[in-house]
């Protein structure tokens, strides 16, 4: 049995849950937050028997999506008198980072 932690971006949470549970995938959701940008997103805790750990990525890989989003950079502390004009810097969002995790024994309690 493995354990599947998967941090995907918030937009993309709600359909890969809906699809991780069309092919009878259970998942436990989290929110979090983090990261470069910290933006909010969500943990997915999938348990998940050696045989369908496959399924279970390739259903994560179809539902998140990198995108770019355009963030204002923070101004450095200006002098009085100084004048701090920041340009949008485009950045790429979303994904997923996924962990793999051996479950040494599970319980359904």
């Amino acid at each position: 049995m493995k354990l599947i932690l998967a941090v995907v971006q918030g937009e993309d949470a709600g359909q890969t849950v809906q699809a991780l549970n069309r092919v009878g995938i259970s998942v436990t959701r989290f929110a979090s937050s983090g990261g470069f940008l910290q933006q909010g997103n969500v943990t997915l805790m999938i348990g998940v028997d050696d045989e369908r750990v496959e399924d279970a990525l390739e259903v994560i890989r179809r539902n998140c999506r990198e995108r770019s989003r355009y963030l204002n950079p923070m101004p450095p502390v200006a002098e009085p008198g100084e004048m701090f004009m920041p340009f949008p810097v485009e950045v790429q969002v979303g994904g997923a980072t996924v962990f793999v995790l051996d479950v040494e024994q599970f319980e359904k309690l």
